[in-house]
């Protein structure tokens, strides 16, 4: 089974830049449809941002549409979120997700959709 592993958090003001990047093994990327969530202190899991198998087709919530990019590198087993203009409510942990892709186009925004998890990496916006 796939394992997937967070990196690229930290401290950042607000207005900053984060890449967060979610390394996979033991399974070839391409298979899978990937997410990036978060998870505020007393908070729910939400969705972030989510790819398609091949990256034809993406998906953003509306607290970082317009402000974050996610991308895949399939030959890296890497998955990446690129945050932008940060805010202090995306203070949060940032996890990555992944689900065996049945069709070409398809991402997921639920979490009960994936069935990989990483172990999440601290995001933390604050002056």
């Amino acid at each position: 089974q796939v394992q997937l592993v967070e990196s690229g958090g930290g401290s950042e003001r607000p207005g900053g830049s984060l890449r967060l990047s979610c390394v996979a093994s033991r399974g070839r990327m391409s298979d899978y449809a990937l997410g990036w969530f978060r998870q505020a202190p007393g908070e729910e899991r939400e969705f972030v941002a989510a790819v398609s198998r091949t990256g034809g087709e993406s998906g953003y919530a509306d607290s970082v549409k317009g402000r974050s990019t996610i991308s895949r590198d399939d030959a890296k087993g890497t998955v990446y979120l690129q945050l932008n203009s940060l805010k202090p409510e995306d203070t949060a942990v940032y996890y990555c997700a992944a689900v065996l892709g049945y069709t070409d186009f398809t991402y997921y925004i639920v979490p009960g959709a994936y069935r990989y998890w990483g172990r999440g990496t601290q995001v933390t916006v604050s002056s």
